[in-house]
């Protein structure tokens, strides 16, 4: 339980789903931990322990990224590891988008993350990684999803194209693509766990089941650490097969 010992990381989106359970893992796995997120900052605080510093930062908010970047340095110095997990899921019909709508889902997906690499770049240690938290929406041809995959998308081809630019740097980028994973997100969706849209929903995954947050926080850890110093530019997708149909 120490392959991310003594490691100073990042991780953005840290205090609900997905997030709190990478933070929760990277803890336990012995890394020096920052935490971000607009909301559940003290339920995360109460989780996490004391050890963990958990702050209020706005994801699509460009100045707020070299806030953020100021805080670490003036914490860590330097910083080991990136985990860039903040986001946003909206899903509308093609006609109900308006502008505000999609700048809101671009800012937090992908304008507020780039800036951040960049505030973080001169703070990102040699050997360093970072670890995007994708989605198998950028693959499929979900109704609905337009604005929210386009985002991720580009998200996806700033892991491809960092990686060739960073590389050199000894910063290594990666993607971690889930698919329908078990988290309050379901609930704001319309999908309760247990509802009979979830369950049909199922049906549509070939593994018959929603995947587990600690599933994919355990990807994380492994793109994280140095087991995975050969690993460059790669997206694993963990959604029980549903992007495969």
């Amino acid at each position: 339980m120490d392959r991310l010992k003594g490691k100073r990381a990042l991780i953005t989106g840290g205090t609900s789903g997905i997030g709190l359970e990478t933070a929760r893992h990277f803890r336990d796995e012995g890394a020096r931990l920052i935490v971000t997120g607009v909301g559940n900052l003290e339920t995360a605080r109460k989780e996490l322990g004391a050890e963990i510093s958990v702050v209020s930062s706005d994801a699509g908010n460009p100045s707020a990224q070299r806030d953020l970047a100021l805080s670490i340095q003036q914490k860590f110095g330097t910083l080991d590891i990136l985990v860039l997990n903040a986001g946003i899921v909206e899903m509308r019909p093609l006609e109900k988008w308006d502008e505000a709508g999609l700048d809101r889902s671009f800012n937090i997906n992908f304008k507020g993350p780039f800036f951040l690499i960049q505030a973080l770049l001169p703070l990102l240690a040699n050997p360093a990684s970072v670890v995007v938290t994708g989605s198998i929406n950028a693959h499929i041809g979900m109704p609905n999803s337009s604005v929210y995959s386009a985002s991720k998308a580009a998200m996806l081809s700033l892991v491809k194209t960092l990686s060739g630019e960073l590389i050199s740097r000894g910063v290594r980028v990666n993607a971690v693509s889930p698919g329908p994973i078990d988290t309050p997100l379901y609930d704001r969706l319309g999908m309760p766990k247990n509802s009979q849209a979830a369950l049909d929903f199922t049906q549509q995954i070939p593994a018959r089941r929603f995947g587990n947050a600690s599933e994919i926080a355990q990807a994380a850890v492994f793109l994280a650490s140095d087991e995975a110093a050969f690993t460059v530019g790669s997206e694993l997708v963990i959604d029980g097969g549903m992007s495969t149909l």
